[in-house]
């Protein structure tokens, strides 16, 4: 290749991932400003408090994201994690969950019930196993072979829900922007790493066994130490389809801010999704300045956001009308 074009092409790359993606950072992030925590839904605020008083004390990203979101597994008004979530059609409460730290390593349950915080036996399945998931059966033998306790996770106002819908739907889940309500949550610590985790109940009244993109790493949850973290809410279904966390992560890479990263993924989600008129999705990320972005493909996605300047609820800009 001739100098000249070598140099013609070097500049207009430059353009490309630089010039072209170009955004001024909102004035309220400042550059590596450390800790931060995200969270998705409304929920996602008292999960932030809880993730924050770790990060204040220089407690670890992958603690943070732990904590927080074992008080959404823990409360019982939020139908769509942990203990209270809204059941299958079945009317069994099955949970899954995954957790990722800055270098890499993660744990994931898929399908566990009777167990409370899924998030905590992700991490022993990262910690303490050869493996990254655990499924089923086996997800909830070796939950309880760690100490954890067998529960009855249906709770009354669950299950008056799943009789309710018993008389008057049929076995074809209702896809709708309530109904599939995940926390996802990513913090980045005083020491500069990332981590993130995910945990829920899937979407209501789905089959038995039905698994989503939450406990899928590079799908529901996707965390890169050199880059950043994104996480995933709404339909799993259209989620996988394009692996949108580890694509949100890759286009940060590029050069593309968080906010930015989260609407290109969602617009390659419906170039993918043909009936992307009838679901919900919502992205967060979160990249290593602390700079945070989220996207909505429908009007009504929430997040949380914590920053040494407090917490707050943000509705997320949203691509369809």
């Amino acid at each position: 290749m001739r100098r000249r074009n070598f140099l013609q092409l070097t500049a207009l790359s430059s353009f490309a991932l630089g010039v072209g993606c170009k955004q001024e950072k909102p004035s309220q992030y400042a550059e590596s400003m450390k800790p931060v925590v995200i969270a998705t839904w409304n929920h996602g605020l008292a999960a932030n408090a809880a993730a924050w008083k770790v990060l204040s004390s220089n407690g670890t990203a992958l603690d943070a994201v732990e904590t927080g979101v074992r008080v959404s597994e823990a409360d019982p008004q939020v139908d769509s994690v942990g203990y209270g979530g809204l059941p299958d059609r079945d009317g069994r409460v099955t949970l899954d969950a995954a957790i990722m730290a800055h270098d890499s390593r993660c744990g994931a349950v898929a399908a566990l019930e009777h167990i409370m915080h899924p998030i905590s036996v992700a991490r022993l399945v990262m910690e303490k196993t050869p493996h990254w998931m655990l499924v089923g059966e086996g997800a909830l033998q070796f939950a309880l072979e760690q100490g954890f306790k067998k529960e009855n996770l249906l709770t009354p106002q669950a299950k008056a829900a799943w009789e309710q819908w018993l008389a008057t739907k049929t076995y074809k889940p209702t896809i709708n922007a309530e109904n599939h309500d995940t926390i996802g949550m990513l913090a980045l610590d005083t020491a500069g790493h990332v981590a993130g985790a995910c945990t829920t109940s899937g979407l209501a009244y789905k089959m038995h066994g039905r698994v989503g993109d939450s406990p899928i790493i590079g799908a529901g949850l996707f965390v890169d130490g050199d880059v950043g973290a994104a996480t995933a809410t709404g339909l799993g279904e259209a989620i996988v389809r394009i692996a949108a966390s580890h694509l949100i992560v890759e286009l940060m890479r590029q050069g593309n801010t968080p906010e930015q990263a989260c609407k290109l993924a969602l617009e390659r989600l419906i170039q993918k999704n043909p009936h992307y008129k009838e679901i919900q999705v919502g992205f967060i990320a979160l990249n290593l300045q602390g700079q945070t972005g989220a996207y909505g493909l429908q009007k009504g996605f929430t997040y949380a956001l914590h920053t040494p300047q407090g917490n707050q609820l943000v509705e997320a800009p949203h691509l369809l009308a």
